[in-house]
């Protein structure tokens, strides 16, 4: 059972959190939310490529400035840099607008590879100090890893095939029409023998 007294505090710490809250939300201040999204995708060279995207969201009510992300969490012994950076800048982010970053790596070793977090560092007039923060995290990349093959729609059976199968269909509908009774005819039969 529950102890009585912790019972007792439950609402209080309730409003308290309620409260605590509502003043953040109601401050006058920029509120950084970040998505990091990787996709994988099979290059027939026998390497693998990893496109990375990450969007910054300014859910805050205040403009941040001096915006700056940085993704150093690929190692470079592993990855190799393909196209665009993995850090980049804005002079401003106003409150309600998003920007998005994206940059592609290329990797030749085979194994299990966990990435951090993107930094985000912007500036608040208000406050002397960076504000920093962080982007979602990502599940393990299992690169170059043996996958089983895809079972994909085979569109090239339903392009040769698929006319056939219709015909065939409706012929089929037909003949069940034509040899199945109506339940009106039926009826109309069963009031003429009483």
């Amino acid at each position: 059972m529950a102890n009585p007294k912790i019972k007792s505090l439950l609402p209080f710490f309730l409003v308290l959190f309620f409260f605590v809250s509502a003043s953040f939300a109601i401050s006058d201040a920029p509120f950084m939310v970040a998505h990091k999204k990787v996709s994988l995708s099979r290059l027939k060279s026998g390497a693998e490529k990893v496109s990375v995207s990450i969007d910054i969201y300014n859910r805050g009510s205040a403009t941040a400035y001096d915006v700056s992300l940085s993704d150093y969490s690929w190692a470079q012994d592993v990855f190799d840099l393909v196209s665009g950076n993995t850090s980049k800048s804005w002079e401003r982010l106003d409150a309600g607008s998003m920007a998005s970053h994206s940059f592609v790596l290329e990797s030749q070793v085979k194994g299990v590879f966990y990435s951090a977090p993107a930094i985000i560092k912007f500036r608040i007039p208000s406050r002397a100090a960076l504000q920093e923060a962080y982007s979602t995290p990502i599940q393990p990349l299992d690169i170059l890893a043996d996958r089983p093959p895809e079972k994909k729609f085979e569109w090239r059976l339903l392009a040769k095939y698929g006319s056939l199968v219709s015909v065939l269909s409706f012929v089929c509908l037909f003949v069940y029409l034509i040899l199945t009774p109506s339940k009106s005819s039926a009826a109309k039969g069963s009031k003429k023998r009483r």
